[in-house]
This record gives structure tokens, sequence and C-alpha cells, in this order.
């Protein structure tokens, strides 16, 4: 997860720039050593670290987030992906500020953005034909927010991925 802890510290400080604009009720958010084991094991054929993860409170924005990157092979080329549960602990203007743009749908020559459904949990799917690369958001329970990343994938094996977390026991965490 090379990219996930600059990705965090730019969601700290998107979450502190609006926390600084409104008075914002959020929840304690969970501890992360009860997201670690929604991740999956590597499936046949695939490898993993150890799963990781790490509860903030910033100045009053909490979050949570869990990860994991697997690969299947070696070298610069090998498929792999990384799987992020994040919870930002219902903090309504973060919420707002990560799905403001889930509503576009495009496609081109290289690629496309369209909303998503893995279930009943909404999010937004991209994918890149020359990179070969695609994400897909989801939230779960309006408080967490589930993100796989793909590299030399099929834009399939997004979604498929993403079936590997139980959403719904996700849900139902406090």
């Amino acid at each position: 997860m090379k990219w996930f802890p600059a990705f965090l510290v730019v969601l700290v400080a998107i979450a502190g720039t609006l926390c600084a604009q409104e008075t914002v009720k959020t929840l304690d958010a969970v501890p992360f050593s009860k997201i670690l084991p929604l991740l999956p094991v590597p499936p046949e054929g695939w490898k993993a670290p150890e799963p990781d993860g790490s509860t903030t409170d910033a100045g009053g924005f909490k979050m949570t987030t869990a990860g994991r990157t697997y690969t299947k092979g070696e070298g610069d080329d090998a498929p792999t992906v990384s799987l992020n549960i994040i919870d930002f602990a219902g903090n309504q203007p973060f919420y707002d500020a990560t799905t403001a743009a889930w509503n576009v749908n495009q496609e081109t020559t290289t690629g496309y953005m369209k909303p998503a459904k893995i279930g009943e949990f909404p999010g937004f799917e991209a994918f890149d034909k020359p990179g070969k690369s695609g994400q897909l958001w989801v939230v779960v329970a309006r408080r967490f927010f589930v993100h796989v990343e793909t590299t030399n994938l099929d834009p399939a094996e997004l979604q498929t991925w993403m079936k590997m977390i139980d959403l719904k026991k996700l849900a139902a965490l406090k």
C-alpha cells in the first residue's frame, strides 16, 4: 500500500478543512482491529503481507483505515490488488466531499467512469485501459468507504474483489 499513507494524509487534510468550516458531529471510529478480519485471505495463487491498519483522532476528525495489498506473481507487471476500508465515523461533510462526483458516467477510448452498485451499496468505478488499472469505491452504512484498486487485471476483477469483503458484516460494526 505504497500510496495509501499519502492518501490518508490528503483525506485528513480535507476532513480538517471541512471540520473547520462547520461543527460536525461524528461517531467514534471503529477500531482497526475489528475491521482487519474482514479483509480476505489471499486467494489461491496470490500472496499478501499481513494487513495493516490505524485509528486516528486528528482534531476531532476520527478515522480508521485498514488495508492489504495482494500480488500474483513477480515483477513490475504482476497483477496487484489493494483493498482498503476507511471508517470516516459518519462525518457528513467528508462523505459529501468524497461522493460528490460519483454521478459521472463517461466512457472514452481509454477507459470509463461510472456509478456502481454492489448489492445494496452504492459506489463509483473507474478503469484506465492503457494502464490496465481500475478503482472501485463503495460506501457502506454511510460511514465506511471500501476501496479496491487493481493493476494489470481486467475491469471485472474490481467487483470480484469487492465481493470478497463481507459488506453486510462491515455495515453492522459499531
